[in-house]
């Protein structure tokens, strides 16, 4: 007690150290909302030293009774207002890419190309929202943290809603991504708190439902708003819901108390990382536009990544707290399963994406008819996330997961197939196979990343699970319509080539077509121009299936890379163990 200042004893514990004991109630009494004049005292302490505590290097932390859970009807509505608030954030996810079309044509008439950013840098927006989610927690309280978030999150949609140029769109689209990174894993965390013993594995399976089920209704509500309100409505509602949730959560949880920590942030990690994936993803965003590495802004973003990579990794292997636990990837399993899990959702997101464009530029869709394709998924998903968690609980994941990719893998090759514009019946076939894959795709890749992890990791573990799989899902997209584009031009000569007499000179289709058009009223420029949309849109359509077969092999390799992982584990578990693995699993399983 000599290296500790005379007013320490009036605030007992708040270095863990042990003070004049008479104090405490006091102490814990202003901090749950108390108006006792010395107890106010002894709060102001806590303050006063606290500039001490961090010169010293304490962990300071302020005393508090547990607070009861909230019961009956408050809990009810706190469920209701927080899962409300959950499928609206992963909602915008997805749903921006069936408004790309119609966005890219309102902001100053810009490429979808260019609109397709807004996509992408919202999805590195979100991973670095989790990154700051647990610093800002420890620091200011879970609840008070995710009324905030909800606000900046209307603030921010309000900002897309009214934006009018791409530039200002895409900071907007940024700043709502890291708002809704804070918001998923924070409102998680708080509502899972709430759940009584005999309920928390009710909880985790509603969470379960709740992390996917946005995906599909997502993109089929944001096509509806475009087609009859208009794409700047899928944020203007926005507004409404995020406040709805921010007043009732405050409501219903104002004057809790709360543990405060100074936890250490790793700000030089967050900002190479920071570097590292916007960096990245411009070169991935820009390289068709600007014709890659000819352009000296994309060579400079390059040698910029290339310098901060290595950076990153010596840094956070040398940092006690760091922003990425690069040295869980020591642990073999682990390493696989995310590995595993970014090469999926780069495939998923990337290939739906493009998917969810291309049927309004290539199969003249509206927007809402877009997107009540991908409700088609939720047939078998509904009858297969209910089990999936028990099917890992009774056989080898490693075996569930490569069962899975191949299923994904033949879904994707029956949609890579056509060879003509398919009609909506068509095309719902394969999406209702994918949506029972994509229900199963998360949970046995948890459970496999998981395996002989220790408690304290499995925390930092899952929120590095998750972060990765987001930033492999916005690389996906821009990827993705990189390889659309590439293989439309290619085969756009390669059908000119063989249908024009280049190829086989016997075979000359192209003159007698043009002759027909010409005698059915054509002139010869009209018939040339027809004859080239004809072959964009043949050559558009084989691009599409090579985008769904390049993601048919990458799963079939996924397949085959998975058996590399050790058999798991299954030992005895404690009811806190299995607490805690069931948090970390639906954190790895948040989009």
């Amino acid at each position: 007690m000599s290296t500790l200042p005379p007013s320490r004893t009036l605030a007992p514990r708040f270095c863990g150290e042990t003070a004049c004991n008479k104090w405490a109630p006091l102490c814990e009494e202003s901090i749950v909302g108390g108006n006792d004049l010395l107890g106010a005292a002894a709060w102001a302490v806590h303050f006063v030293d606290r500039e001490y505590a961090t010169r010293q290097g304490l962990h300071s932390a302020m005393p508090i009774n547990d607070p009861r859970p909230l019961r009956g009807w408050r809990f009810v509505l706190l469920n209701i207002v927080i899962g409300l608030g959950h499928v609206l954030v992963l909602s915008n996810v997805p749903g921006y890419a069936v408004v790309v079309p119609s966005a890219a044509g309102d902001l100053q008439g810009v490429t979808p190309s260019f609109a397709v950013w807004a996509a992408t840098d919202h999805m590195i927006g979100v991973a670095l929202g989790f990154a700051l989610a647990r610093r800002q927690t420890a620091r200011f309280g879970d609840y008070r943290v995710l009324v905030s978030a909800y606000v900046l999150y209307a603030a921010m949609s309000f900002a897309c809603g009214e934006s009018e140029t791409i530039l200002i769109f895409v900071g907007s689209r940024i700043l709502l991504g890291v708002a809704g990174g804070v918001i998923l894993p924070v409102g998680q965390s708080l509502l899972l708190n709430e759940y009584p013993k005999r309920l928390i594995t009710f909880g985790f399976g509603l969470w379960g439902i709740l992390n996917v089920l946005p995906f599909m209704l997502g993109i089929f509500i944001a096509g509806w708003y475009a087609e009859h309100l208009g794409w700047r409505y899928m944020f203007y509602s926005n507004i409404p819901v995020s406040l709805l949730v921010a007043s009732a959560v405050g409501s219903l949880l104002c004057g809790r108390g709360y543990r405060r920590r100074f936890p250490r942030f790793d700000i030089v990690g967050f900002f190479l990382l920071a570097t590292i994936l916007f960096g990245t993803q411009t070169i991935f965003n820009q390289g068709n536009d600007f014709d890659w590495f000819h352009s000296p802004i994309l060579v400079g973003a390059l040698l910029v990544v290339l310098v901060a990579l290595p950076c990153f990794v010596i840094w956070e292997l040398g940092e006690r707290h760091p922003v990425i636990d690069v040295r869980l990837f020591g642990q073999r399993n682990y390493a696989i399963a995310t590995i595993s899990s970014m090469a999926g959702f780069y495939v998923i997101m990337g290939s739906l994406a493009v998917f969810a464009s291309q049927l309004q530029l290539l199969l003249g869709y509206s927007p809402s008819l877009a997107g009540g394709v991908f409700l088609s998924m939720l047939f078998l998903y509904v009858l297969s996330a209910g089990v999936a968690h028990e099917l890992c609980r009774g056989f080898d994941v490693r075996l569930i997961c490569s069962l899975n990719f191949f299923v994904f893998a033949v879904a994707l090759t029956w949609m890579g197939l056509f060879d003509k514009i398919a009609s909506f019946d068509e095309i719902a076939w394969p999406m209702t196979f994918f949506g029972f894959s994509f229900a199963v795709f998360f949970a046995p890749l948890a459970r496999l990343a998981m395996d002989g992890l220790q408690d304290w990791q499995l925390t930092r573990a899952a929120e590095d699970f998750a972060l990765l799989r987001i930033v492999a899902g916005g690389f996906g997209v821009a990827l993705q319509g990189v390889v659309l584009f590439q293989r439309t031009a290619y085969h756009a000569l390669d059908l000119s080539d063989h249908f024009g007499g280049r190829r086989f000179a016997e075979l000359d289709l192209m003159t007698p077509l043009s002759d027909r058009l010409q005698g059915s009223g054509f002139t010869p420029a009209m018939a040339t121009g027809q004859l080239g949309r004809l072959l964009r849109q043949e050559a558009t359509l084989l691009a599409l299936n090579d985008v769904f077969l390049l993601g048919a092999v990458v799963f079939v390799g996924l397949a085959a890379f998975v058996w590399l992982a050790r058999s798991p584990r299954r030992p005895n578990a404690t009811f806190t163990q299995e607490l805690n693995q069931l948090r970390a699993e639906e954190l790895m399983e948040r989009i």
